[in-house]
């Protein structure tokens, strides 16, 4: 029975926003509820002493997946949000003192490859390339750009037989290191496992498309505003469709009757009628009160979470010429490191992601600029007692730093963000990277984006599938509303 009434979404992140405006775009009735003051969710922004930073994903790649997004609603991307593709995507610097620019086209990528390790290893990196391009032609439209809901939605015989031809079901590690053999081209092309929340001895290798997405795709930024304009420029479009927004209000009960979703409660002592609720929030979080009894997964009754990070985030007094927008940091230890992180230790020897927003003028005075700091760290379930490992570990950062060549930032203006600070910005365990990804969290392993038993229910955001990152957040939102619109 097609159901109708308003549709409410909690949470303007990015998957609740995808929803709101795919929704808002159909001529439903669309409220959106968010707890902040501003869109983004994850996709956040903070400010210190004139310096403007983005508390979320700093890597967007598949910008296709946010052109749709905006067609959905009859509107062009670049009216509301201008890309430009960063060059190159990322440079990669090893222990060695060498390194790898991570650049735009298969030739000019070959002959960064061939400069480095070699024109034998240059051969195989461009057969290594193109088996990326056939993995992702076939897991794309079969697995992650589908409605994971149904287990028939893995009955796709030729996708798997495909995938496993192509060694998807390997270890990510075993794959990569059967076509490669220089150890800084593996490095380069597993690190992306940390993503998804596993060493790459444990990764399938069906997330070598991650890879695919970072090294041939390409990464993209916004060209003013940084990556909040993303979130800001969706909740506009969301607006002009027809979407309403409350900010700084929260949700805190579903309400059902005998046919299914009736009604979302706020912290005002409101009640927002309903005929279709998206739950786009950190979803254990949503189990811990806000759904209605009968809305429990099986899938999360032992749930296992991704790593989780620190980040310093600096305002500097000064620019830094021909630093790249993405460096990464390769420790000297690289099977001890994923070690460390699977038992839930520090690391001895962290990879470090420096991300220096050059273009973002906005974001320092003249003369200045933003510079931040990620390394994996274990999350809250580990254990550990933070209030004495957070210090260590930025004074160990601090001089690591110095040490690279980013100068004394003792003194500069800081922003430190470490597991019991993304718990107490609403993430589960203290990780903003959901949960991982193992087999039995992957696809319709994933929690549903549908409670079975309660008819409107829907969910979206990272611990639904696709899972993590900025276009699978995306695609769950488009996801949970085609269901909607297609009831």
């Amino acid at each position: 029975m097609a159901r109708r009434g308003p549709a409410v979404v909690i949470g303007a992140g990015l998957g609740g926003l995808s929803a709101a405006i795919r929704l808002a775009a159909a001529r439903r009735d669309v409220t959106v509820v968010e707890a902040r003051d501003v869109p983004g969710g994850c996709c956040g922004t903070a400010s210190l002493g004139g310096y403007r930073f983005d508390t979320g994903p700093s890597v967007l790649t598949m910008p296709g997946v946010l052109a749709d997004l905006f067609a959905s609603a009859g509107e062009d991307m670049e009216h509301w949000l201008r890309l430009r593709r960063l060059d190159p995507y990322y440079r990669l610097r090893y222990h060695d003192g060498s390194h790898l620019d991570i650049v735009a086209g298969e030739e000019a990528m070959t002959e960064q490859v061939r400069t480095l390790c070699g024109p034998a290893e240059a051969v195989r990196y461009r057969k290594f390339r193109r088996l990326l391009g056939e993995m992702f032609e076939a897991e794309w439209p079969a697995f992650i750009d589908r409605d994971m809901t149904r287990l028939r939605s893995l009955a796709q015989p030729y996708a798997l037989s495909r995938l496993a031809a192509l060694g998807g079901f390997r270890r990510l590690d075993r794959l990569v290191r059967r076509h490669l053999t220089d150890d800084r081209l593996i490095r380069a092309h597993t690190f992306q496992a940390l993503y998804v929340g596993l060493s790459p001895r444990r990764a399938l290798g069906i997330y070598a498309v991650v890879a695919h997405l970072d090294t041939v795709g390409g990464v993209y930024f916004p060209r003013e505003g940084g990556m909040h304009a993303v979130p800001r420029a969706m909740a506009a479009v969301a607006v002009k469709a027809g979407a309403v927004f409350r900010y700084g209000v929260r949700a805190t009960k579903i309400e059902t009757d005998a046919f299914g979703v009736a009604a979302v409660r706020l912290d005002t002592g409101e009640r927002l009628t309903a005929g279709d609720v998206v739950v786009a929030c950190d979803l254990p979080k949503a189990h811990a009160g806000l759904l209605p009894d009968g809305a429990g997964d099986w899938r999360l009754r032992r749930p296992r979470f991704s790593p989780s990070c620190l980040v310093l985030h600096f305002g500097l007094d000064r620019r830094l010429p021909g630093q790249a927008h993405h460096t990464l940091h390769f420790g000297e230890e690289w099977d001890s490191t994923f070690t460390a992180l699977s038992a839930g230790r520090p690391l001895p020897d962290p990879n470090l992601l420096v991300t220096y927003p050059e273009s973002d003028t906005g974001a320092a005075p003249a003369g200045h600029a933003t510079l931040a700091v990620l390394q994996p760290t274990p999350n809250l379930l580990d254990g550990g007692d933070w209030d004495r490992l957070t210090p260590r570990l930025e004074d160990r950062l601090l001089r690591r730093l110095a040490d690279l060549g980013y100068g004394d930032l003792w003194a500069a203006p800081r922003l430190t963000l470490d597991p019991p600070e993304w718990e107490r910005r609403g993430h589960t365990a203290g990780t903003p990277f959901a949960l991982d990804h193992r087999f039995t969290q992957t696809a319709w392993f994933r929690p549903s984006g549908t409670a079975g038993r309660i008819p409107g229910l829907h969910f979206a955001g990272m611990h639904t599938a696709p899972g993590v990152g900025v276009p699978p957040v995306l695609i769950s939102g488009r996801l949970a509303a085609e269901r909607i619109l297609d009831c």
